[in-house]
């Protein structure tokens, strides 16, 4: 069998899905490894790497999903709406296709798989159980989205980040509040406090306390009840209207004391929860920074705006769009051991073979054998939702 790996067609998307260190892995199961030239350059892994590992480099796109029986991308279908019909129609009946493919965003463009006969895997459903750590693509990238989010924002600031004490006298930290304690809060909350700055943190799930004091942040904790915060599947779940106005009375002062917020609050499928309402953003002091993880949703700030930097009331607020891709090298590297990670599920002796009562490769299947198998995407079809805009 032959996997194949493409260039990503999305504007800034400068990942790729394998790297070449993990070429020899995919051939230890027996399959060989296709790929399109020049797809891993901007990561920073050149066409000789891929040939030295053991793979074949071929010169279009076309001829990868021609030879391919496993096609493996970052992003495809509602992650690239733009190229989605294109790449639809290279696919071929009985290959299997993984990637991030925001079913719960644009349910019918991941559904329209079906109608090509492929078997389509969903990194962004793989579920949050301990087994499937390894293969877990969204927290691989949060840590990178984390890590960066702190690193504008150092950039940005008009103060630095540590305590410094010199002749001239002493500069007091930059205080910093992270919202969200999920993996790429938790990177932020240590990233700052490695550049010396004074860290908070806030999580509906109060477990988390434990993991924010870990990095060396302190945990607010406030008066809110939040029942079961957590779908089951591990991911965050929307609160309702009523929880969000009571927790951002609560978060006010809070935000107003810190010099940048960082909010990473997502609720898969959904447009982001407003955290930090234009009101709050006032009550900030002047050159306070606020860096919005959840900006390609909406943001969690209600002045956020998408891939853009704007300033109210003498306040920056930052929306970046996919950060991960602004970190292609590593942030590949950790993406292609995911993958790996799940191929090891799904390849026994050089052959494909999809287990659906496996529970990560059933929960991560949108599509098989020209039918929609994800009871979530079915349920999103059934009631009518709308193809997001993107």
């Amino acid at each position: 069998m032959i996997v194949g790996i493409p260039a990503e067609l999305v504007s800034g998307e400068d990942r790729v899905a394998i790297v070449p260190a993990d070429v020899p892995a995919l051939m230890k199961m027996g399959l060989q490894v296709v790929v399109e030239a020049g797809a891993g350059m901007r990561a920073g892994f050149p066409d000789a790497a891929y040939v030295e590992r053991g793979a074949r480099t071929v010169a279009s796109r076309t001829e990868v999903y021609a030879q391919a029986d496993i096609v493996l991308k970052v992003r495809a279908a509602g992650a690239d709406p733009g190229h989605a019909d294109k790449e639809r129609a290279m696919l071929r009946p009985q290959q299997l296709l993984i990637a991030f493919l925001e079913p719960l965003w644009e349910p019918r463009l991941a559904a329209s798989l079906a109608e090509r006969g492929v078997t389509a895997m969903a990194m962004e459903l793989i579920p949050r159980i301990s087994r499937a750590q390894s293969m877990d693509a969204l927290s691989s990238m949060a840590t990178v989205a984390g890590y960066k989010a702190v690193l504008i924002a150092a950039a940005s600031m008009p103060r630095m980040f540590p305590m410094l004490m010199t002749a001239a006298g002493t500069v007091t930290p930059a205080r910093v509040f992270v919202i969200g304690a999920g993996v790429a809060g938790l990177q932020a909350c240590a990233t700052a406090k490695r550049l010396g700055a004074r860290v908070e943190a806030y999580d509906v799930r109060a477990a988390v306390k434990e993991q924010v004091e870990s990095v060396g942040a302190k945990f607010v904790e406030l008066p809110l009840e939040t029942g079961s915060s957590e779908d089951k599947g591990g991911y965050a779940k929307a609160l309702g209207d009523d929880f969000y106005e009571r927790q951002r009375k609560l978060m006010a002062e809070v935000v107003a004391r810190n010099d940048l917020v960082i909010t990473t609050a997502a609720i898969p499928g959904k447009p982001s929860p407003v955290l930090i309402t234009a009101e709050m953003v006032a009550g900030m002091q002047p050159g306070s920074l606020i860096v919005d993880l959840a900006a390609e949703r909406g943001g969690n700030c209600a002045l956020t705006r998408s891939d853009q930097i704007i300033v109210a009331h003498h306040v920056t607020i930052i929306g970046p769009g996919n950060l991960p891709a602004t970190v292609p090298n590593h942030a590949s590297q950790l993406y292609s051991r995911n993958l790996i990670n799940l191929l090891r599920l799904l390849v026994k002796d050089g052959k494909l073979t999809v287990n659906m009562d496996d529970e990560i490769i059933r929960e991560s299947t949108v599509v098989h054998d020209g039918k929609v198998v994800s009871a979530r995407i079915n349920d999103l079809i059934g009631a009518g939702t709308p193809v997001a805009s993107s």
